[in-house]
C-alpha cells in the first residue's frame, strides 16, 4: 500500500501537481513512517510549492533516518536556499559532498549557495558603505540599539573572510569582490570600533578613587633650621572610602573598576577579532590607542599629575615641594592600583585573542607608558635633589615607603616581559630613594656632630639644638622599620666620648639604627658638653644646663614608644643616672661655700673650748646671709623648665640647707639675740629661707629687696 501511493506521488510530482504528490507522500508516510524516500520525495514538493519550512522539516527527518545518505543533504541545502539560510545551505550541500565528493547535484547546490550568500553579505556590506550611501554615513550600527542588524552585519563579515580564507571562491571575479568588500568593511569597523569606544570614554572621577591606604605619617611642616623649635608633631590621617564600583585583588591592593559597560566591551571585542582576522590589526590597536591615551592623559591631569622635569623641582624651595610630595603619593597609587590596573583590564577583555602573544599587551601599555613615566620622573627627581638637607628625610621616607608599597603591584599591573623596563625602573628609583635616605641621615649626624653655635642659652635651659636633635629622631622613629631596614651599617666611632663605655653594656642585640640613635644622642650630649665649659663661666651653671638637656634627652625618649623601644631602657637608665650625678655636681658646686658659712669650726675662742666668739659669730652669720643672698639674686635668674625636675631640685636643696640652717640657729641664735640689732646678723628664718628657694629656677629676676621684704 505504501508503495503504490509512493508511485502515484511521484507521478503527481512528474507531472507537476505538487499539491496532489504532496498528498499522496503523507499516505505512503502513514503506512510506513521510518521511510526516508518518502519524506525526501514531500520534502522536494513542499519546496517545489515554496513551502520552505515543511521542506526544512522533512529535510531533517530524511536526514535523522538515513544520516549516511547524500541526497538528504541536497533536500536540507535545498530547503535552506528557499528560506535565505544562505550560510545553512552551504554547511549542508558541503556536508554532502563530504559523504558522495563527486555528487553534481551537490555541486550545482553548493555553488549556488556560495553565490547567493556572497552576494547577501555584499550588499549588507555595501549598505553601510559610508563613501557611497548617505544613510550609512550619518548612522552607525552599534549605536542604533538594532541587534539584528549588528548580527547581521558581522555574519556578512565572517561569511566573505571566511571564504577568502578557505578558497570556496574560485573564479577570481568573486575572489575580487569579496577583498574590496572587506577592505570596505574594515573602513566601517574600523570607525565604529572609534565611536563605540570616543562615546563611551571619559577620564576617570578621580575625586571618588582615593586609596583607601592614603594616609600620611607624621613631619614637620616646614625646612626648619637646626635650632629652631617648630615641629608639626601629627599631620592626621587621611582616607575615603573607595568607589562602590571598584572591586579588590585580595592578594594585591589593585583595585579594578569597568571603564565601559560590558555590553559595549562585547561589541568592541567582536569588532576587534574580526579586524584581527582580516590582517587591520595595527588599524584596530591605533584607534584603541589613540583613544584610551588620551582619556589616561586626562584621568591624570585630574589627580594633578604634571608634566615637568627634574631640573624644574632641582630649583624649588623644599616648602614647596612637600605638598608636592603628599600629591604625589596619593596620585601614585590611585594611578597605579586603580587606573592602570583598569586600563589593563580593558584592554585584555577587548583583545583577548592576544593574550600570550608577542604584543599581548602593547596596546594598554603605549596607553600608559607615558604616564608612568612621568610618575616616576617625579620621584627620581626628588630622589636626587641636592643638598640632601636633613630637613628633607621625613618626606624622601614616605617616598620610599609609597613606591615600596607600589613595587607589588607594580609588579602585577606591568607583569609582561614587554612590561620589564617599567618593573626595573621602579626598582631602580627605590634604590635611588634608598641612597638619599641614607646620605641625608648621615647629613643629619655631621650637623649634630658639627654644631658650632656661640650664643650662650640664657638661664642655662634647654638648647635649641637638644629640641631639634629630639624631635627630630622622634619623628623619624615612626618610620622604624624603613630605617632598620635601610641603615644596616654601624656608626663610625668618633669624637664620641664614652660611647666605647656605653657599647659595652647596652649595645648588644641592637640593630644599627638603634646604635645610630644613641650614637647621635651621645654625640650631642658631647657637643653641649663643650658648649657648657665655653659658655658659662660658674660651673654651677654648667651642670644646670647639661642637666636641663640630658633630662629632656630622657624624657623625650621615654614618651616616645618606638625610640625607647629601640635605645633600650639601659641606655635610659644610664641616662637617668647621669642626670642625677649633674644634680649632685650641681649642688656641690653652688652650696659648699654656702654651707661652709654653718660650720662650727672657728667660731670658739682660743682659750677654752667653751667659749663662743661672738665677733667672729656675727661675721659668720653676714657670710651666710651674703652668700645666701648672692646664690638666691643668681639663681632665681636660671630656669629649669621642666616642673618635676625643678621640685626635684629645690627639695635636694632644702634637704641639705634647712636641716644644717636651723641646727645653726639653735646653737648661736642666743648669742645673738642677747645682743643688739639681732636683725642684722639673723636675716632671716627658716620660713623666709624656704620661701627664698620657692624662687630657684625660674627664670625671673628677684631684688636683694624683694628678698628682705619676706623677712
Amino acid at each position: 500500500m505504501a508503495d503504490e501511493a509512493k508511485v502515484k506521488g511521484n507521478a503527481a510530482f512528474s507531472a507537476g501537481n505538487y499539491a496532489e504528490a504532496i498528498r499522496h507522500y503523507t499516505e505512503a508516510i502513514d503506512l510506513s513512517p521510518d521511510n526516508h524516500v518518502l519524506y525526501s520525495n514531500r520534502s522536494a514538493a513542499y519546496a517545489s510549492r515554496n513551502q520552505y519550512t515543511e521542506a526544512l522539516f522533512d529535510a531533517k527527518k530524511t536526514i535523522k533516518l538515513k544520516p549516511d545518505w547524500p541526497k538528504a543533504f541536497s533536500r536540507l541545502g535545498a530547503a535552506h536556499l528557499g528560506l535565505q539560510n544562505y550560510s545553512d545551505a552551504v554547511s549542508a550541500y558541503k556536508k554532502g559532498l563530504e559523504l558522495d565528493p563527486a555528487n553534481q547535484v551537490l555541486q550545482a547546490g553548493l555553488r549556488e549557495a556560495v553565490e547567493l550568500t556572497f552576494e547577501s553579505a555584499e550588499n549588507i556590506i555595501l549598505k553601510w558603505d559610508s563613501t557611497s550611501s548617505e544613510e550609512a554615513r550619518y548612522h552607525n550600527i552599534f549605536d542604533g540599539g538594532n541587534r539584528h542588524e549588528i548580527d547581521q552585519y558581522l555574519n556578512a563579515v565572517d561569511e566573505i573572510q571566511g571564504w577568502l580564507e578557505s578558497g570556496t571562491l574560485t573564479e577570481s571575479d568573486n575572489q575580487s569582490k569579496a577583498k574590496t568588500a572587506i577592505r570596505i568593511a574594515m573602513a566601517r569597523l574600523e570607525d565604529e570600533f572609534r565611536n563605540l569606544l570616543m562615546a563611551h570614554t571619559s577620564p576617570v572621577e578621580t575625586d571618588c578613587l582615593i586609596d583607601m591606604n592614603s594616609s600620611f605619617k607624621r613631619t614637620d611642616s616646614s625646612t626648619s633650621e637646626l635650632h629652631g623649635e617648630s615641629f608639626m608633631e601629627d599631620e592626621g590621617l587621611e582616607s575615603r572610602t573607595r568607589a562602590s564600583y571598584c572591586f579588590a585583588n585580595t592578594n594585591t591592593n589593585i583595585c579594578q573598576i569597568d571603564l565601559i559597560p560590558s555590553d559595549v566591551i562585547s561589541d568592541l571585542r567582536s569588532i576587534a577579532e574580526r579586524m584581527i582576522s582580516a590582517g587591520y590589526l595595527r588599524e584596530c590597536v591605533q584607534v584603541c590607542l589613540g583613544v584610551r591615551k588620551s582619556c589616561v592623559d586626562a584621568s591624570l591631569v585630574h589627580l594633578g599629575i604634571e608634566k615637568s622635569s627634574a631640573d624644574d623641582f632641582q630649583w624649588m624651595e623644599w616648602e614647596n615641594l612637600e605638598p608636592k610630595i603628599r600629591w604625589w603619593i596619593r596620585a601614585a597609587r590611585v594611578s597605579i592600583r586603580i587606573i592602570f590596573a583598569s586600563e589593563k583590564k580593558l584592554c585584555e577583555r577587548i583583545f583577548p585573542y592576544l593574550l600570550g602573544s608577542s604584543i599581548d599587551d602593547y596596546c594598554f601599555l603605549e596607553s600608559v607608558k607615558g604616564q608612568v613615566i612621568q610618575l616616576f620622573n617625579f620621584v627620581g627627581a626628588i630622589s636626587t635633589i641636592t643638598p640632601r638637607s636633613h630637613e628633607k628625610l621625613v618626606k624622601i621616607l614616605e617616598l620610599h615607603d609609597a613606591m615600596s608599597g607600589l613595587l607589588p603591584d607594580i609588579d602585577v599591573v606591568f607583569e609582561s616581559m614587554s612590561s620589564k623596563m617599567i618593573r626595573v625602573e621602579a626598582a631602580e628609583i627605590l634604590s635611588e630613594l634608598t641612597e638619599a635616605v641614607r646620605g641625608i641621615w648621615l647629613e643629619f649626624e655631621n650637623v649634630v656632630l658639627n654644631e658650632k653655635s656661640q650664643v650662650p642659652v640664657p638661664g642655662g635651659t634647654i638648647h635649641p639644638m637638644t629640641r631639634y636633635v629630639m624631635n627630630y629622631i622622634s619623628l623619624v622613629t615612626d618610620y622604624k622599620q624603613t630605617l632598620v631596614e635601610l641603615i644596616v651599617s654601624k656608626p663610625e666611632l668618633k669624637n664620641s666620648g664614652d660611647l666605647t663605655d656605653v657599647e659595652s653594656e647596652v649595645v648588644e642585640g641592637r640593630t644599627p639604627l638603634a646604635l645610630h640613635l644613641i650614637w647621635i644622642m651621645m654625640t650631642l650630649q658631647s657637643n653641649l658638653d663643650g658648649k657648657s665649659k665655653q659658655h658659662y663661666k660658674d660651673p654651677a651653671l654648667g651642670h644646670l644646663f647639661m642637666m636641663n638637656n640630658v633630662h629632656y634627652i630622657v624624657q623625650k625618649a621615654k614618651a616616645e614608644n618606638n625610640l625607647r623601644e629601640m635605645i633600650g631602657d639601659g641606655y635610659l637608665r644610664k641616662l637617668t643616672g647621669k642626670y642625677r650625678q649633674l644634680a649632685t655636681s650641681y649642688k656641690r658646686s653652688t652650696w659648699t661655700k654656702v654651707m661652709h658659712c654653718l660650720r662650727d669650726e672657728g667660731l670658739h675662742g682660743s682659750g677654752s673650748s667653751s667659749a663662743v666668739s661672738k665677733n667672729a659669730l656675727k661675721e659668720r652669720f653676714k657670710s651666710f646671709n651674703t652668700a645666701f643672698e648672692e646664690v638666691h639674686k643668681t639663681q632665681a635668674m636660671w630656669l629649669i623648665p621642666d616642673d618635676q625636675l625643678r621640685e626635684e631640685l629645690r627639695i635636694m636643696i632644702l634637704d641639705l640647707l634647712i636641716p644644717a640652717y636651723n641646727a645653726f640657729l639653735g646653737r648661736f641664735r642666743s648669742y645673738i639675740e642677747s645682743g643688739r640689732h639681732p636683725e642684722t646678723f639673723i636675716r632671716y628664718s627658716v620660713e623666709d629661707l624656704v620661701a627664698a628657694i620657692s624662687d630657684f629656677f625660674e627664670g625671673t629676676s628677684v631684688s636683694q629687696q624683694q628678698l628682705r621684704r619676706r623677712s
